[in-house]
């Protein structure tokens, strides 16, 4: 099962290691790789998530406390990656707002 720590590429050290010039060495192709494997994580939690409900409607549930996990990683990472979208945006029309 994927988990939200699959999103390292926001981690401190790796800002900071590729702080001197991102773009030189790829960092915008690398964080755009490492925010598309994010979304798939989100993806394939939310999958496993209906799946889980979908279980427990039809009383198909093997472990209720596997199914309350699943769907509680699903909300959690879904609420991280609007967070993430929404930082992104702020930074996007903060740019855009600078003159150059």
């Amino acid at each position: 099962m994927a988990n939200i720590t699959n999103i390292n590429a926001l981690s401190t050290a790796d800002i900071l290691k590729n702080k001197a010039n991102p773009v030189a060495k790829g960092g915008g192709e690398q964080f755009a790789e490492t925010l598309k494997s994010a979304m798939n994580d989100v993806s394939d939690m939310q999958v496993k998530s209906e799946e889980a409900l979908s279980d427990l409607a039809t009383g198909q549930v093997k472990d209720l406390h596997q199914a309350a996990l699943a769907i509680g990683k699903a909300e959690t990472s879904m609420k991280l990656m609007l967070e993430v979208r929404n930082k992104a945006l702020n930074a996007y029309k903060e740019i855009t707002r600078t003159q150059m």
